[in-house]
């Protein structure tokens, strides 16, 4: 199973309230701050809401 490499890439200044609760609950807090989550249906769902703000990579699974 893939990992998914998700990188910040635009500020939440000024995007509602549920795509900033989103990006928090994904751990991308700054810019161009990067996170790898496991690739499931949860963690799409949650990068569909903020595809506008970040960029995804897919990664070998350590």
């Amino acid at each position: 199973m893939a990992a998914l490499k998700i990188t910040l890439k635009r500020s939440l200044i000024g995007t509602r309230p549920k795509q900033r609760a989103t990006a928090k609950a994904l751990g991308l807090t700054k810019l161009h701050k990067s996170v790898i989550h496991k690739d499931n249906p949860q963690i799409r769902g949650m990068i569909a809401k903020i595809n506008h703000l970040v960029e995804v990579e897919e990664v070998a699974e350590e």
